[in-house]
């Protein structure tokens, strides 16, 4: 077996762990949101924020001890760049974070139901994938996006940040912008706060399933950083690298589910071309194999289709919103939600932010439009609950 083979199956087999395990559990970032939101029930939350701790701690633990490197740009996404691209993340989040909600879930939770069966999901994934596939493998995203983008990004390394980890811009503050100690410091520190907040619920604690999917979802995120940023992975790129005809993103990353939808456009646009297949990919199909085999195995395998036309307006724009902001933010709620986060990359913080915001703004206006109200109104009873406006008087 080629390194190549060896680093795609191990992201393969845990893609299939994570994928039963969030169909076992219900893990869902959308209906962590829901939740929280609509009924102020924050136990999927938590498993969510416990995947993050877990992640988090994991990153720091094992770049401390030299047991994986990921560095600050030859990475996929490059989370920890110094091209610190707020409106890219801000604006991508956000429309991220409508696009699952009016999909019924991220780009995660549409693998885990389309494995169930779900057809809505199914085109919300193929709609998802489609504008994904232009983001990354067109001249769109280069002729309508980059200039923009450009224009409204801040170069820390002109102010002698060399990344944008949250420890490195305290480092900063205190005159040590490049002290490894400061990342290991604010890593521990926030990791530990988050398990504190999520254990201090007797919800979370009394819930095996919210615990058992953060865990899982947490440790396949350290197991991404693992196979490709530790020693597999140094043979991975090398051996890349020297190839005649290398692989696709063989780099330093982990696991995020929107641009992988772009690459699968691609290479089924390409079936021949066997180096298109990469770990985007083999997490995508390994995360869709294992929510089938357990709604296969537990006979919760069900076909579901649009209850009526507006229903599948919603599910079409929802894919097409994720696609777009997902390839925008550099990732999803695992992708930018975990997987950024754990790197301390205060980009994909504020990615995560926005696509919390953008899902509960989204769910306040479609509860307010039940009651007739049109957009404007419903919108500005959406923010008065957020408390970003005064109430109607």
């Amino acid at each position: 077996m080629t390194t190549h083979h060896e680093v795609l199956t191990i992201v393969f087999l845990t893609a299939v762990v994570m994928g039963a395990v969030a169909n076992k559990t219900n893990f869902c970032t959308m209906g962590a949101v829901s939740d929280w939101v609509n009924m102020g029930d924050t136990g999927r939350l938590r498993a969510w924020i416990f995947a993050i701790a877990i992640a988090m701690g994991g990153v720091v633990l094992l770049e401390s001890t030299k047991i994986i490197n990921i560095p600050v740009s030859e990475t996929f996404p490059p989370y920890r760049t110094a091209n610190f691209a707020w409106l890219r993340y801000v604006l991508g989040g956000f429309l991220f974070g409508v696009g699952m909600t009016l999909g019924s879930g991220c780009a995660n939770k549409t693998l885990i139901r389309v494995g169930q069966g779900n057809i809505k999901s199914l085109v919300v994934l193929i709609f998802a994938a489609g504008v994904a596939y232009a983001m990354l493998w067109t001249n769109f995203f280069g002729y309508y996006v980059l200039p923009w983008v450009r224009a409204t990004t801040v170069d820390l390394a002109r102010h002698g940040i060399n990344n944008q980890e949250l420890g490195t811009l305290i480092g900063g503050v205190f005159g040590h912008p490049g002290s490894a100690t400061f990342n290991v410091v604010v890593g521990t520190i926030m990791a530990l706060l988050l398990v504190w907040f999520v254990f201090k619920s007797t919800d979370f604690r009394s819930s095996f399933d919210n615990i058992l999917g953060g865990a899982v979802i947490g440790l396949a995120v350290l197991v991404g950083w693992w196979v490709t940023g530790g020693s597999l992975g140094q043979k991975w790129i090398e051996d890349a690298a020297f190839s005649a005809e290398p692989p696709s993103r063989v780099m330093v990353q982990s696991y995020t589910f929107i641009s992988p939808t772009g690459d699968t456009f691609r290479y089924l646009m390409h079936p021949t071309q066997l180096g298109y297949i990469n770990f985007g990919i083999m997490a995508l199909v390994g995360v869709l194999l294992g929510s089938f085999l357990y709604a296969i195995i537990t006979r919760k395998f069900r076909i579901e289709w649009f209850v009526n036309g507006q229903d599948a307006v919603n599910h079409v724009a929802g894919g097409a919103l994720m696609g777009f902001g997902g390839v925008l933010g550099m990732g999803c709620t695992i992708g930018q939600g975990v997987t950024g986060v754990s790197t301390l990359a205060v980009g994909s913080m504020l990615t995560w932010m926005s696509i919390v915001f953008g899902a509960a703004l989204t769910m306040k206006i479609r509860f307010y439009l039940l009651d007739e109200k049109g957009f404007f109104s419903a919108l500005h009873s959406a923010l008065a609950d957020m408390r970003l406006l005064p109430a109607a008087k």
